[in-house]
């Protein structure tokens, strides 16, 4: 895809517009207006000076080519060149990342998500690679700068997840993790195989932005509200109290639960933010039947046949079977250096190029 040229330009002159409205005193007495320039300011500062680069790059390259074919000295010719491929060079680096700074922007990619990761086939293995997955995801918060919050889990005895549902708040999360969604394969020799055969186990994710009150209204009379004592895998980490809360949201029959926290108030406030988050997505849809069909390509059944991406640790690899890339970086990807990863399916997607086939043969 070429660099959209009147894009960019869109993006420097928004920026010295704002930076021009900045510095008039009305704009300034108004705050809600001020904070609302700032932040947009601060969002598209980065990509603004990625774009100048870029600029600068494409001018220096030019000049070049100009010199090399018009100069009759040798020396300057050679300086020429060489000037012409080191800014050839860093063209190349910039143009992916101008192509993500162009990508078109969904409404929801500032938004913070809610995480929901489920063991699918494999039994007690795919619960352990449902950990394997949490562990990984909270890596890449910790590189990005998110927070991650616990809102529900079930763990299993051996230190797995039959489900868990997480929280993951900072500016941007969607953006970073909504391709995330989808089933995830696992090839490994599991803790429990004894005869060091390689299983294959499944876990589903999906990614939901997080809504608020503005966005889904809610009548406190379509809740029921149950509160129960909370219990970890076990019977470890039992509270006391009877601080668990369980909405169920009575028109569409959504079930929420979180037992994170021993505040009764707080668990409720986090059960109904990922009831909020739900319902806003299932609101995006025409009908039942298309919200059925939406979650099913993006989850899937959990099969082992179905899959967005395969992490294989007898040859080191990670997979992600939609772009067609392979890294063989597992252990790193698994410590949470998505970016890489990310980056390239932000890309595919800006350039149409994103496929989600759950059919395709195994490697």
């Amino acid at each position: 895809m070429a660099i959209d040229i009147s894009r960019t330009r869109q993006i420097l002159d928004r920026v010295d517009e704002i930076t021009v409205s900045l510095s008039d005193p009305s704009v300034a007495s108004d705050m809600k207006e001020y904070m609302r320039l700032n932040k947009e300011l601060a969002d598209l500062t980065p990509k603004a000076e990625k774009i100048r680069l870029y600029n600068d790059a494409v001018r220096r390259m030019e000049e070049a080519l100009e010199i090399s074919e018009n100069e009759s000295d040798p020396e300057m010719k050679e300086l020429a060149a060489a000037e012409y491929e080191e800014a050839k060079s860093e063209i190349e680096a910039l143009e992916d990342e101008i192509k993500i700074i162009l990508a078109p922007r969904d409404i929801r990619d500032e938004r913070s998500v809610i995480m929901e990761i489920r063991a699918g086939a494999g039994g007690e293995e795919a619960a352990l690679f449902a950990a394997t997955l949490v562990k990984m995801y909270t890596g890449y918060a910790a590189i990005r700068g998110f927070s991650v919050r616990t809102v529900d889990e079930n763990k299993t005895e051996l230190g797995g997840y039959k489900e868990i549902v997480m929280e993951v708040e900072g500016y941007g999360a969607y953006s970073r993790l909504k391709f995330e969604s989808g089933v995830h394969r696992v090839q490994r020799v599991p803790v429990t195989e004894s005869g060091g055969r390689i299983h294959t186990s499944t876990c589903t994710v999906a990614v939901l932005p997080e809504a608020d009150a503005s966005d889904v209204v809610i009548n406190p009379n379509d809740l029921k509200i149950d509160r129960y004592r909370a219990s970890g895998a076990g019977g470890q980490h039992i509270n006391k109290t009877d601080s668990a809360i369980r909405i169920t949201h009575l028109p569409t029959g959504l079930v929420v639960q979180c037992q994170d926290e021993r505040s009764q108030i707080k668990n409720k406030d986090k059960a109904m933010a990922v009831l909020q988050s739900r319902l806003w997505e299932m609101a995006r849809q025409k009908d039942k039947d298309a919200i059925d069909s939406d979650r099913r390509s993006q989850v899937g059944t959990g099969d082992r046949s179905e899959r967005i991406r395969t992490y294989n640790y007898h040859q080191g690899r990670v997979t992600d079977h939609r772009i067609g890339l392979t890294l063989y970086k597992l252990e790193s990807i698994l410590g949470g250096e998505l970016d890489e990863i990310i980056d390239a399916l932000t890309i595919a997607a800006a350039t149409d190029g994103l496929k989600n086939d759950n059919t395709e043969s195994d490697d």
